[in-house]
């Protein structure tokens, strides 16, 4: 019983974690990486009929989903992050996240994509994320937007729609997690 009490204790937002400010320069100095649930795209899943390449088959941001890609954008304009490696899952409304914030080029990275429909591949699918980005040389700001279900595999935490994590490089399972940050 006390190890669940204990448990529920260091899940509660913000317990455990670093000081936003250190997490933020962790982010700046390339110690740690940006990873985001794509902003507000109302339902849940993907429509009968989804097709990878077709946005008119896919669950799309709303226009406050937008509006959230952009303040994330202006956010890390504010903490000197002005073009971090974007890499997103190649759905629409990860991709339009992204590309919402107006900060560079977005890099697809299928290790990103949903993991909802073929939960069975989850853990496959994340050893593949944790070997691309720490394979990656350390250096800019890296972001990364993906989708709840990838994010909770990842971290066990379910993120809202549009909430970010700040996690320590090299990753690992679960992920350090230096911060929660809710979507601006």
């Amino acid at each position: 019983m006390l190890g669940w009490v204990l448990l529920a204790w260091l899940s509660l937002p913000g317990f455990g974690y670093a000081s936003d400010s250190l997490a933020w320069d962790a982010l700046r100095e390339g110690r740690a990486l940006l990873l985001l649930r794509h902003a507000s795209a109302p339902g849940i899943g993907d429509p009968p009929g989804f097709q990878l390449g077709d946005c008119t088959t896919q669950r799309n941001l709303s226009e406050q989903g937008r509006e959230e890609s952009r303040r994330w954008g202006e956010l890390l304009r504010r903490q000197g992050i002005e073009r971090p490696r974007l890499f997103s899952s190649r759905w629409c409304r990860a991709r339009d996240t992204a590309k919402e914030m107006g900060l560079g080029a977005v890099a697809p990275l299928p290790a990103l994509d949903s993991v909802f429909a073929s939960r069975a591949r989850a853990w496959q699918q994340t050893e593949e994320l944790l070997a691309q980005v720490n394979g990656l040389l350390q250096g800019a700001p890296m972001v990364l937007v993906s989708h709840q279900v990838n994010i909770s595999v990842l971290t066990g935490i379910h993120p809202a729609s549009g909430e970010g994590l700040i996690l320590a490089l090299p990753l690992g399972v679960p992920a350090q997690v230096l911060a929660r940050i809710p979507a601006p």
